[in-house]
């Protein structure tokens, strides 16, 4: 481990590793399915007015992440991800000497991100990445990976040959998806090869960027200093103290300006929450799949409660028909229904359903059966 933090950060203390760089990617990718879920659950219960929105996540996301990436980028030079991590951005003066003179002769004020490069940054933090969630849904919904004709009694050249003839608009469409469906693997292949050329790069110290657009923005990715916390702990004071401002005049302000000035910052103070509240929502996220999960949290307390059907043991499988019908006999019982018929109606089976005890029927029979009596055929 000694090793690789050498290669990942050699000489220069403000240089991160490979791997912090790595941890503040996943983390943003992380968001995404976290905010989904939350609206989720949340759209059970208001599905009138979430409903539109979970159904276009995508969408939503991307619009508020835009907003929170700006805020970051503005206010303290990183991405949200990056300045989680205790990382910022900083322009490129220059390199070898030019980049020492240049930081000599200018003040520290150049380093920081202009328009250009925020711009530039949003670009590839928030238009990329929808660009390619949206690239990978269509793939899968032309069937990408999985051959056709495996779930196809006709081949797809058969169906080809004996199709009616169709609009050209029709089949150039028809033409494109095949196109994409073809190429989007290898293009993907090629992209990820490229984004690993450039880790194994900044990983041996070859290059100061470890993505190809920081090298052609200009930016490189560094850690905060000393310098840069006590500043922005000086600006949060200053913002979180500017509502108790005295006016002008050095009268103090009324409750009406209090309350204005406390307003206009509720967006900034939300904003610089996120960064506490998002990371906590990742780790609830992951506790709830945990506790939910067939060897988590819920199931071991269900099989130690003792309560009504918790029980800590499998499910036994059902007995044999045979043996039913035998015990059936001597008890009384009804004998239970041979194999294609439901036990509900007791006629050919339609939709076959199975149910957690083992026993097959029809579903809107078992559905039915269920619903009112709460238990097993």
């Amino acid at each position: 481990m000694e090793f690789l933090s050498d290669v990942g950060g050699g000489q220069d203390h403000h240089r991160p590793s490979f791997f912090e760089l790595a941890a503040q990617e996943q983390l943003r990718d992380l968001l995404a399915p976290v905010v989904r879920y939350v609206l989720s659950v949340f759209a059970q219960r208001n599905p009138r007015y979430l409903l539109r929105i979970v159904n276009r996540h995508d969408e939503f996301f991307a619009l508020v992440m835009f907003f929170v990436e700006r805020h970051y980028l503005k206010a303290w030079g990183a991405s949200f991800a990056e300045n989680f991590y205790g990382l910022k951005r900083r322009r490129v003066l220059g390199t070898g000497g030019d980049k020492t003179r240049a930081a000599v002769e200018l003040t520290g004020q150049s380093e920081k991100l202009g328009k250009r490069e925020i711009r530039m940054s949003l670009v590839f933090l928030i238009l990329v990445p929808y660009l390619r969630s949206k690239a990978q849904d269509l793939y899968e919904r032309l069937g990408g990976g999985v051959d056709s004709d495996l779930f196809s009694d006709t081949p797809a050249s058969a169906h080809a040959s004996f199709s009616a003839p169709r609009p050209l608009t029709t089949r150039v469409k028809e033409a494109t998806a095949r196109a994409f469906k073809t190429l989007y693997p290898y293009v993907n292949t090629s992209y990820e090869l490229y984004l690993l050329s450039y880790n194994v790069r900044y990983l041996f110290d070859k290059t100061p960027y470890w993505r190809p657009w920081l090298d052609w923005m200009g930016v490189e990715v560094r850690r905060m200093s000393a310098e840069d916390y006590h500043n922005a702990h000086q600006t949060t004071s200053t913002l979180l103290s500017s509502p108790l401002r005295r006016l002008p005049g050095g009268l103090p302000p009324s409750y009406s300006t209090i309350f204005l000035r406390s307003l206009s910052l509720a967006p900034l103070l939300t904003f610089e929450a996120l960064k506490f509240l998002l990371p906590t929502s990742i780790f609830f996220f992951r506790f709830l799949e945990w506790w939910y999960s067939p060897d988590g949290g819920s199931s071991r307390l269900r099989g130690k409660g003792g309560g009504k059907g918790s029980s800590g043991a499998a499910l036994r499988a059902p007995t044999s028909a045979t043996a039913t019908a035998t015990v059936g006999r001597m008890e009384g019982l009804k004998t239970p229904p041979g194999k294609g018929v439901c036990p509900v109606h007791e006629g050919p089976l339609v939709n076959p359903t199975a149910l957690p005890t083992g026993w097959v029927g029809c579903y809107k029979c078992l559905h039915t059966w269920v619903e009112e009596k709460g238990c097993c055929p």
